[in-house]
């Protein structure tokens, strides 16, 4: 074999471990070089109030994704979670703004967190037991309540903005913990405790049988039917608390704004942070990554004066490159 020819293998072999390289930590590359972006042309970005900002916006996304990396980690998808939102954030309002919140404060609160958060689960559940028993396609059966629940919240509200004043309950967006927003340690909590459900218990080692080829997985007798409910309600429970989460922090209800287009932020979060369209994979932390770089690159061109409208267009071209990298690691 001649120097070139030699020459030419050693640098086509470093080619490809570059490749490897970049599509092992392209998510981290991504956020190196969006944070070194904005501190050179964003005014402002290293100030602790936009700090705060981000994290109040980025916890909801990560907290929704982390759901939504679970219910794709099985092979399925949910189109649901932004209605989802809208419902839960426009029952609390209603709960302890009603006679019984008001005479009974403590009480009205706690049924004001969890009377929403067992109506997240129910839709959770719905969506589970369509796709699960009545082999509905994720797709679809997610749909129904795509449609439906953001209407739900519409109607108990009579399509009304609800504004309120309740620091007790504004304590989910705007309180904080060792000088940061609440919902950034409650978040971390999330991922923590579905870290440990993923990687240390029965039910996280089905969720991955499943998305890796569901029909192993019920011929080795595992409860596919039990895990896919269950991870539609653990999708629905966490859409429901980021409902609660952004009407906290607006102290204001807006069943026609509240998640509206979630999903989009969520599955664009679990694909970039690594998980497989196609099943099999739940990196929890990674959709923490992948919410952090979506909201930056919103946040990155709001800062910069740049429409709100071409953040979709970023987010569905975040989306393609995630895709596009995923089937390169195929290769």
């Amino acid at each position: 074999m001649s120097t070139k020819e030699t020459e030419i293998q050693i640098g086509n072999v470093k080619n490809r471990d570059w490749g490897k390289f970049l599509r092992s930590n392209g998510g981290v590359l991504a956020l190196i070089v969006i944070v070194l972006f904005n501190i050179a042309f964003t005014p402002n970005f290293l100030q602790m109030q936009t700090l705060f900002v981000n994290i109040s916006q980025v916890a909801t996304i990560a907290i929704v994704a982390m759901g939504m990396t679970l219910v794709i980690a099985t092979g399925g998808i949910d189109l649901s979670v932004g209605a989802i939102m809208a419902l839960a954030g426009a029952l609390a309002p209603l709960i302890f703004s009603s006679e019984f919140g008001q005479a009974y404060p403590t009480l009205g609160i706690i049924a004001a967190i969890a009377l929403p958060l067992a109506a997240a689960v129910f839709c959770g559940l719905f969506n589970g037991l369509l796709i699960a028993n009545l082999k509905v396609q994720p797709i679809i059966a997610t749909l129904i309540f795509f449609i439906s629940g953001r209407g739900i919240a519409q109607v108990l509200t009579n399509g009304n903005l609800q504004t309120f004043s309740n620091p007790s309950f504004s304590y989910l967006g705007t309180g904080k913990i060792l000088g940061l927003p609440f919902q950034g340690w409650l978040a971390l909590a999330i991922a923590i405790a579905l870290y440990f459900v993923v990687t240390r218990t029965t039910f996280g080692r089905y969720i991955l049988a499943i998305g890796g080829n569901e029909r192993a997985a019920e011929l080795a007798g595992g409860p596919v039917k039990r895990v896919k409910i269950g991870v539609y309600m653990i999708c629905g429970v966490l859409s429901g608390l980021a409902g609660l989460i952004v009407v906290a922090i607006n102290s204001a209800s807006d069943a026609a704004r509240n998640g509206n287009l979630m999903e989009l932020d969520a599955i664009a979060a679990a694909v970039v942070g690594g998980a497989l369209l196609q099943g099999g994979r739940a990196p929890i932390f990674g959709a923490i990554l992948g919410a952090v770089i979506i909201q930056l690159v919103k946040y990155t061109l709001l800062a910069n004066g740049i429409e709100d409208e071409v953040a979709l267009i970023a987010k569905a071209v975040i989306i393609l490159a995630a895709v596009y990298i995923q089937q390169a690691r195929k290769e």
